[in-house]
């Protein structure tokens, strides 16, 4: 991997590794944790029961267009009734397309350097066998509803290797395509009064592209202010997932622990 390109073979992947590959001729790019087998655990739109579609093809998603049958893994496509998260074989995860790696840890100056969003975070990833822990606890248990830009496939691999959530919900999410898609429009509204002040076009391109580029970096969760971690048991308590009277046995589970220890 460099600074221009994340591809990576098939061959050099390990359990918990976070890999992508881009759709509809690299519009936009889909999102998975390798858990090793040559399985991959992602998160698409729910599949209702008694449906034959998904939603729609407006998605950062890599199944929602067609439906599929695996030839060489019967297990291939499974997910639990009413969930996004489905267990794949690699092969259909990337649909013909190349495959990429997702850096974490990198510094703001390499951050910066990749003007596509949905590439690298600075953010640390926890230890593969953590990672791979929540991916199939998710499989079994949901990881909510899908939001293209609240809580899209990015979303899910980026709190499979780092268990952080954000806080604020009405914000962008972990996402950097979500931040990409926002920022450069931002960016470019921005910048659109300095036109007044610089007559060069290089000029005013140069100020929007710099105003992008830190939006991007603003939103990513290495840096950001508003996310905390939270361990994968909790996440239905957190993001709202339980109906109230799970709710209120959560609460009373809590009270009660806190009493033991008092």
């Amino acid at each position: 991997m460099g600074i221009l390109s994340n591809r990576v073979e098939k061959e050099e992947l390990k359990g918990g590794d976070h890999i992508y590959t881009y759709r509809a001729v690299f519009a936009y790019s889909h999102h998975g944790i390798f858990v090793g087998g040559n399985k991959v655990v992602h998160f698409t739109p729910k599949r209702e029961e008694n449906s034959s579609t998904e939603a729609p093809l407006i998605t950062f998603d890599g199944m929602s267009d067609t439906a599929f049958s695996c030839p060489t893994y019967p297990d291939c496509g499974f997910r639990q009734p009413n969930s996004g998260v489905v267990l794949t074989c690699l092969d259909c995860f990337l649909r013909n397309g190349s495959l990429y790696s997702f850096d974490y840890e990198v510094s703001p100056s390499i951050f910066l350097t990749r003007v596509r969003g949905g590439t690298c975070t600075t953010a640390a990833s926890d230890p593969p066998q953590t990672v791979i822990h929540r991916a199939m606890y998710l499989l079994q248990n949901g990881f909510g509803n899908y939001d293209v830009f609240q809580n899209n496939c990015e979303d899910f691999a980026l709190y499979c290797k780092t268990g952080l959530l954000t806080v604020d919900r009405l914000g962008v999410g972990r996402s950097g395509q979500a931040s990409t898609v926002i920022g450069a429009p931002l960016a470019a509204l921005l910048s659109t009064p300095l036109k007044l002040l610089m007559p060069s076009p290089v000029g005013v391109a140069t100020v929007t592209a710099g105003m992008y580029c830190m939006s991007r970096y603003a939103t990513d969760i290495g840096v950001r202010t508003d996310v905390i971690k939270v361990a994968v048991e909790d996440l239905a308590v957190n993001l709202g997932w339980l109906n109230s009277d799970e709710e209120e046995l959560e609460k009373n589970k809590a009270s009660g622990e806190q009493l033991v220890k008092l």
